[in-house]
């Protein structure tokens, strides 16, 4: 139990910091209706990290990351520039298409990389067990920064996200501000990869704020809803990956799927029994 305890202290640690940050910007991509934004996002950055990879900059490096940050800060700029107050094309399909080609590029890239595939299977699946204390003391600094960042324009970002139109009637910015919302997106997104993967980031990012979402209507109970649930869900899938020797990042994933089921389950039966009473 001891050695359990030791070994996956920086792992779990690492889980509460990813945990705290995303859980607020799921809720702002859930209410946005931009789910897969994160995943574009994401995808971008691996495939920053890839093209460093090509050139010779390993995953960690300085190089890596500068190159990571320089693809998700396009990424952030095209979905700014594609917000339109009248859409013609919906904007989630335009993030879906840019997922997509990021993806394919990464392939390619790596395909003509030595060791490339190796690397593709850890941008999705990540390094999580073997994060070290100074990589979370790191990415806590960076978090923070970002999140305060948010707090002090709180409620810009989330007039925007709840109700762009009167953002625009009241002559705000909008892309410039969507843009600052999906850099700082990025920020975030380029460290987590690194030590979660695609998938665990994904997961991180939009399932606790659905399930905060169907058990709370306050923005406040919905953060402290989703820490609780990313936090537990964490505890427990470390623990598995711990006793069963499962990759610890799927695992993650696959208890946060299972609590979502539950969840939801739970508000159907609720939602059912409500007429009766």
């Amino acid at each position: 139990m001891a050695e359990m305890l030791s070994f996956m202290a920086a792992p779990f640690a690492a889980c509460l910091v990813l945990v705290g940050i995303h859980a607020y910007f799921g809720i702002h991509v859930i209410e946005r209706r931009v789910l897969f934004v994160d995943l574009a996002v994401a995808q971008f950055a691996a495939l920053g990290a890839v093209v460093g990879f090509a050139a010779g900059h390993h995953p960690g490096e300085l190089g890596s990351t500068l190159y990571s940050m320089a693809f998700a800060t396009i990424a952030a700029a095209v979905f700014a520039l594609t917000r339109m107050r009248h859409e013609k094309i919906p904007q989630e399909a335009i993030i879906g298409i840019t997922f997509v080609v990021a993806s394919a590029a990464a392939i390619l890239i790596a395909d003509k990389a030595p060791e490339g595939a190796e690397h593709i299977k850890e941008t999705l699946a990540g390094s999580l067990l073997w994060v070290t204390w100074p990589t979370v003391i790191k990415d806590v600094v960076i978090y923070s920064a970002v999140g305060l960042f948010h707090w002090v324009f709180r409620k810009r970002f989330m007039l925007i996200t709840t109700d762009p139109d009167e953002a625009f009637r009241r002559g705000w910015r909008v892309r410039w501000w969507d843009f600052l919302f999906y850099l700082s997106f990025g920020i975030i997104i380029t460290f987590s990869v690194e030590i979660g993967g695609i998938l665990m980031v994904f997961s991180y990012l939009v399932i606790p704020a659905c399930i905060a979402m169907l058990m709370a209507s306050s923005m406040k109970v919905r953060l402290l809803l989703g820490w609780a649930i990313g936090w537990t869900a964490s505890a427990v899938g470390l623990v598995a990956s711990y006793v069963w020797d499962f990759p610890t990042g799927p695992a993650i994933v696959v208890v946060l799927g299972l609590a979502l089921v539950l969840v939801w389950a739970w508000d159907a039966v609720r939602a059912a029994a409500g007429p009766v009473r």
